[in-house]
């Protein structure tokens, strides 16, 4: 089986729902990047990730940008590592408490316009067949990762930390769960 890193994006500038949909890195998610790029080309060679993809959104871009550049490779962009989806009429000052409401409960318990326990199972198969790379992503896309392949319906599966490395393996077929990343001591939001 090949590993996968699945990275939770470094520090943003501006908290989820904190008005800007598409935060870049604060300078502390800058050094968190980099501890990111320096711990993967730390790796043995036949560990180290071959290819780098990265949610759509500034901050996972950012972070993923500086392992791309170690490894002389394209940063590749999939929507479908991107973050969970708020329900279209809730205002942007609505998104943190809507959230919050969804990490007390199951996948399938979460309001709004979309089936989440499909999109988390969306996204764990999406990884099916990313051997060999460093995805960036978010932490509530991790935690769908981590939900399903521990078979847990919780949506706070664990806290991962920003910059936080969770490993997994493939074969193409099967994705499985080696190590979650760091966990945080403090709330995502």
């Amino acid at each position: 089986m090949a590993r996968l890193y699945l990275i939770r994006h470094g520090k943003p500038a501006v908290a989820w729902g904190g008005g800007d949909d598409d935060p870049g890195l604060d300078e502390t998610g800058q050094a968190q990047a980099r501890a990111a790029r320096d711990w993967l080309m730390s790796l043995p060679p036949t560990e180290r990730p071959t290819k780098v993809v990265s949610s759509p959104l500034r901050r996972c871009r950012e972070t993923a940008e500086p392992t791309a550049l170690a490894l002389g490779v394209t940063l590749e962009i999939d929507k479908r590592v991107g973050e969970i989806s708020a329900p279209a009429s809730l205002t942007p000052e609505e998104r943190g408490p809507w959230l919050r409401r969804a990490f007390a409960g199951t996948w399938a318990q979460i309001e709004g316009d979309l089936d989440y326990d499909a999109w988390r199972r969306d996204i764990t198969a999406s990884l099916l067949d990313r051997g060999g790379a460093a995805v960036f992503s978010h932490y509530v896309a991790t935690n769908a990762v981590v939900s399903e392949l521990l078979g847990d319906p919780r949506v706070l599966a664990f806290r991962p930390d920003h910059a936080s490395i969770t490993v997994l393996e493939t074969d193409g077929a099967e994705l499985v769960l080696v190590e979650k990343g760091r966990e945080a001591t403090t709330g995502v939001l």
